[in-house]
Formats: structure tokens, C-alpha cells, sequence
């Protein structure tokens, strides 16, 4: 098997490199603490009297997690080597860093070295006297059934789910409100993707997984998880239309209502196509009366360079509209 080429200089000092060129790039927007390599702080966003919003989890997602970083969104994130979760030390670094006095809100996908790794930094910023909550987001619904959301993965829905609990946390509301935006937010935001092809680790330069060429898989996740059916490539229309049914479907929202939509490269997929599926979903979206209050189409949550596309929908209501619409400036987003 050949290897891929990257612009790399050592595998296992990627994510590391990546990390310097990145607050080389973002003064005005990042720093990192004394002795906290891997905890990213904004510079205008931790405030006395606000809570802190740390989101984290593994490299090879960007703009997720770092890019997320700034006044009006995280105010901090910890960040791990590719496609692992952060050990518990960076979450507490960036959270000390962060800290207001009004508490810290961690948020992260549900996966379970990230679940297992940021429950034990909670516990010991509870140790040091900072009450510390967590919301895991949940909104890759091809990952589990229905009546088990709880164990769905989190996916590119992060990105409007970490968006809404950011305004509410930028607009000094409490932790147990900041909370429960973030968990109404995650709610109702629902994600399915679509693999092409896989994507190599710098540590390997190999694929990760087998998709042949001429075929998909839809339903993958973001590290390679199994989807829910592989076949022959089909026709953009044809891959939109089968991931909106879906959400649609579970969505069920009624003809006249909002929805925010981001339609997302997995890394390796260009805007060319990105838009190309993104007519259709505006078509699908028409036929059913709902409103597309905002759109966002780009590599927002990538998985190093993988071919593919998700798409996720979120059901606004006023609150969720007013969160989503709420400025943030980011190193590598602003609204």
C-alpha cells in the first residue's frame, strides 16, 4: 500500500507543529498559558462574572476544536493528538485559564475517552473550588436509533451547538442557563455524512479504513466509524436527497419554521461540490416550507483529508435564532 504525501516534517510532532503555526497566525485571537502546550485561550472572551465555555477533543478536525476559540463563542479549548481525546491536564489548564468565577461549561463529542478524560478534569477543578458542568453533543443521527440519542456521536452539529452556548455564555447569562441553551441547542441539531474515500494519519501516512473507489458510505463518522450502508458512489442529488430524508424525518418540523444549515467537507471534498449539494438541500428544504435562516457552507468540521460531505440541520426556534445570530470572532469563524 503506497503512502499519501503530506506537508508534514515529523508524524508525531504534527499536531504540536500545527499548534505553533496556528498562535503564530492568531495573536490577536489565541494564547496559550505558562506550561499549558496544548490548552488555547481566547484573549477576549474570559471575563470576570462570565462562564467559561471550554470545548475539546482530538486534532485532525479542523477548524474543530481551536478554531472555535474567541469572544462570542469558546473561551478556551484542550486540545489532543489526531483523532484522541485531550488527557485531562489541558481541559484543566484551559479551564483555570478561562475561569470568571461563574463557573465552567465543558462541551465535547460523545465519544468515550473525551467523556472519560473531561469528567476527571471537572472533578478536579471541583477540587479547587470551580463548579464545572458538562454537555456532550449528540448530533450524528446515524450513529444511534432514535430512543437512544444519548449515545449518538458528536459531528459537525458542534459547531451550532457550541454557537449557540457561546452567545448565551458572551450575553453573562448563568452556568445552569448557559446548560440548558446548550443542551436545547443539541437537541435540536442533526447531522449524517457521507464518506468517499479515507483519510491517513501523518503518524501512518496510510489509509485508515477500506472504501474502494466507485463506492460510499453513508453515515460514517468523523474517525472512521461504520455507517449505516455502503454502495456505489451516486449522484449529489441522490446523496442529499437520502441524508435529508433522514433528517427530515426525524426533525419533524412544521412547514413555516427555521433551520440553520451548514453543509460541511470532510477535509478533501472542494466548495465546487459542497455547493453543488447544497442546491438540492435548499430545494428539499423549500419543498418542505421551512426557512433557511442561515446557511454555512465549508470545511468546518474536517477529518484530516477525507473525501465526503455532512449535512446538518438545526430546527431554530426565537431563542436558538437569537444565539446563532449573536457576533463571535474567532481565529478561524466570525458571525
Amino acid at each position: 500500500m503506497s503512502l499519501t504525501q503530506k506537508l508534514i516534517n515529523n508524524g508525531n510532532a504534527a499536531v504540536d507543529e500545527m499548534l505553533v503555526g496556528i498562535m503564530a497566525a492568531h495573536p490577536e485571537h489565541l494564547w496559550r498559558p505558562d506550561n499549558a502546550p496544548r490548552a488555547v485561550v481566547a484573549k477576549h472572551g474570559p471575563r470576570a462574572g462570565k462562564v467559561a465555555l471550554v470545548i475539546g477533543g482530538g486534532s485532525g478536525h479542523e477548524p474543530t476544536f481551536l478554531g472555535y476559540v474567541g469572544k462570542g463563542l469558546a473561551d478556551a479549548a484542550a486540545i489532543g493528538n489526531v483523532f484522541a481525546s485531550p488527557p485531562p491536564q489541558p481541559a484543566v489548564d484551559a479551564a483555570m485559564a478561562a475561569s470568571g468565577g461563574a463557573g465552567v461549561l465543558f462541551m465535547y463529542g460523545n465519544y468515550a475517552g473525551d467523556v472519560m478524560n473531561f469528567d476527571m478534569a471537572a472533578e478536579l477543578l471541583e477540587m479547587e473550588g470551580i463548579e464545572a458542568h458538562t454537555v456532550l453533543t449528540t448530533d450524528d443521527i446515524a450513529s444511534a436509533p432514535r430512543d437512544q440519542r444519548q449515545k449518538r456521536r458528536g459531528v459537525a452539529g458542534n459547531v451550532f451547538i457550541f454557537k449557540a452556548a457561546g452567545a448565551a455564555a458572551d450575553m453573562m447569562m448563568p452556568l445552569d442557563e448557559v446548560e440548558r441553551i446548550a443542551r436545547h441547542a443539541n437537541d435540536r441539531t442533526f447531522t449524517m455524512g457521507v464518506a468517499l474515500s479515507s483519510c491517513s494519519l501523518p503518524q501512518t501516512r496510510r489509509p485508515s479504513f477500506d472504501l474502494p473507489v466507485g463506492e460510499m458510505e453513508i453515515g460514517m463518522g468523523i474517525h472512521g466509524e461504520p455507517g449505516v450502508r455502503r454502495g456505489p458512489l451516486c449522484a449529489a442529488n441522490e446523496v442529499g436527497d437520502e441524508i435529508m430524508d433522514a433528517i427530515l424525518a426525524e426533525m419533524n418540523a412544521p412547514a413555516g419554521d427555521r433551520v440553520a444549515v451548514l453543509v460541511n467537507s470532510l477535509g478533501a471534498t472542494p466548495l465546487m461540490e459542497l455547493y453543488i449539494l447544497n442546491a438540492r438541500i435548499a430545494e428539499r428544504l423549500k419543498a418542505a416550507g421551512l426557512v433557511a435562516h442561515k446557511t454555512l457552507v465549508g470545511p468546518y468540521c474536517t477529518s484530516l483529508d477525507m473525501a465526503g460531505a455532512s449535512i446538518t440541520v438545526m430546527h431554530l426556534d426565537d431563542e436558538l435564532q437569537r444565539m446563532i445570530d449573536h457576533p463571535c470572532d474567532c481565529a478561524m469563524f466570525r458571525s
